[in-house]
């Protein structure tokens, strides 16, 4: 029975109120949802454009490479005299408009990102470097022996009997590990005799640029950040027993002062844990960065730091107020490469790099 005013048929007032609510105002950014059309051919380009309009994490992927765009032009521009000189007060390191923290955890140098990351700091695209030893050390192991591509259904036990570690689906024989430590143990005698005849002070850094420079392959990250000129810094954490003695507060506080006395500041974060902490608690000495980029794939339910979102960052001071941060929940090895390419590899030229250069 209709209610009373209503005619018979029709939709109870009260109902269509409820599920028919009437619009309000969109949001002055909204745009509509469109993916990519196939009909025209595939273009890779225009591919990736239309992420920012196809939702999800593809929108978070397109406002990423807007977020890192930022950075390069920011980077890019001129300083005054006033600003260099402030800026030569972190260290060697060419000043810029933005100097850029790159974060990233070592299952990824285990990965193809290596190259995607080695690319960026060969071409002095990125200013400091942090990672775990384990990064380190798989980039100086790759460099004497490959880590294969496997299968994550592998069986544990069978790998073992093999003398075989399994990365997720990825491969390291025993064997890369027993040349890493002969190639490594003559090296650091000769380190510990320059500690205790010359007074070298190792820390982290200078010791990964030792590493890097004895290695002497250019695929490696710890060989392209320690060339004369490059002025680029990878902090990692210790890599050995305590012999040479290693003085990590060395470090940390120089991590802070590429912050303090930078222009402006953008974070790159590949994971979580260490690398990322580092790199916001270094920012939050400036009260905060610029630019901002997380790609990982935890959870802030747990309240851990690697699944924190950016906002959460801002409230310690580690990002700027009025920035715009961009978390991609995504595994990097999907992900990275395509933004490097989206961003970094199409500013080549302004870096100095023609597009298309074979590598050295």
């Amino acid at each position: 029975m209709a209610a009373p005013g209503e005619a018979p048929g029709e939709a109870p007032g009260e109902a269509l109120r409820a599920v028919l609510r009437p619009s309000g105002a969109l949001p002055a950014e909204a745009l509509p949802v469109r993916g990519y059309d196939f009909s025209g051919g595939a273009d890779h380009a225009a591919l990736l454009r239309s992420f920012r309009t196809t939702g999800f994490q593809a929108t978070s992927f397109a406002q990423a490479v807007a977020e890192i765009e930022r950075m390069i032009a920011a980077k890019l521009e001129p300083l005054s005299a006033e600003q260099r000189e402030r800026a030569a007060m972190a260290g060697p390191r060419p000043p810029s408009g933005c100097t850029i923290f790159l974060g990233f955890t070592s299952n990824l140098v285990s990965s193809g990102v290596r190259e995607s990351i080695r690319y960026l700091v060969q071409h002095g695209m990125v200013d400091v470097l942090v990672t775990t030893a384990g990064g380190v050390e798989e980039d100086l192991i790759k460099c004497l022996a490959p880590t294969y591509i496997g299968d994550f259904q592998l069986r544990g036990r069978d790998l073992r009997h093999n003398g075989i570690n399994r990365i997720g689906n990825l491969l390291v024989p025993n064997d890369n590990y027993c040349k890493f430590e002969d190639w490594l143990m003559p090296i650091l005698e000769r380190m510990v005799d320059e500690q205790d005849t010359q007074g070298v002070r190792w820390t982290p850094s200078r010791m990964i640029a030792r590493l890097g420079k004895e290695i002497n392959n250019p695929e490696s990250i710890c060989y392209w950040a320690q060339k004369p000129g490059a002025h680029r810094r990878l902090l990692g954490g210790s890599l050995i027993p305590p012999k040479p003695v290693v003085h990590p507060p060395t470090d940390l506080r120089l991590i802070n002062t590429q912050a303090i006395f930078a222009r402006k500041t953008g974070m790159i974060i590949l994971g979580g844990g260490l690398v990322k902490h580092h790199i916001a608690n270094a920012n939050l000495m400036r009260n905060g960065a610029d630019f901002s980029v997380y790609v990982n794939t935890a959870q802030e339910f747990d309240g851990s730091d690697s699944g924190a979102r950016p906002d959460e960052a801002v409230s310690w001071g580690k990002i700027r107020v009025d920035a715009t941060p961009v978390k991609v929940y995504a595994d990097a090895s999907l992900v990275f490469p395509l933004l490097v390419a989206e961003t970094f590899a199409r500013s080549a030229d302004a870096f100095g790099v023609p597009a298309g250069t074979p590598e050295a």
